[in-house]
């Protein structure tokens, strides 16, 4: 009861709307930078969505049970997804109920490859470097990366 989750960067909140018929007796919203997005969104979820930026969540603190960010952090640049990530830890109630998902690579090849590809990402690092980053700013959730090869 009273359980909260918040998607970062949700888009057209096609996420919190399928997290919303899960289960009756939980409350999800979504943030996204995207004014488009959001004006866009399925009808389901219109008044769970906000506008904003993950490097300034509009919460306030410990307001969150679950917290994801899927393919966003990557997209501003170090220093920034560092600001997003203790963002998250801020508004979570249970740090360790997260889960950031980001673009990495594992050699030359693949960074190339990921440069031709992914146009929005400004920070692009090596899972072990990913690693490093989160526990700088004291990251204890969950984490995946999405890793591009050429067949």
């Amino acid at each position: 009861k009273n359980f909260r989750i918040l998607d970062i960067g949700c888009a057209k909140g096609f996420f919190v709307h399928d997290l919303c018929c899960s289960k009756k007796n939980i409350d999800v919203f979504g943030i996204d930078i995207s004014d488009y997005a959001l004006k866009n969104c399925h009808p389901d979820v219109v008044g769970k969505l906000h506008l904003g930026d993950a490097r300034n969540l509009p919460f306030p603190d410990n307001s969150f049970d679950l917290i994801f960010s899927i393919n966003v952090i990557h997209n501003f640049n170090q220093l920034e997804c560092k600001k997003a990530i203790k963002e998250m830890i801020r508004v979570s109630r249970n740090k360790s109920k997260m889960f950031i998902q980001v673009d990495a690579y594992e050699n030359k090849k693949d960074l190339e490859l990921f440069k031709k590809w992914v146009l929005t990402a400004k920070t692009c690092l090596k899972p072990k470097q990913w690693k490093s980053l989160f526990a700088e700013v004291g990251y204890t959730g969950d984490y995946y990366w999405t890793i591009l090869k050429q067949i």
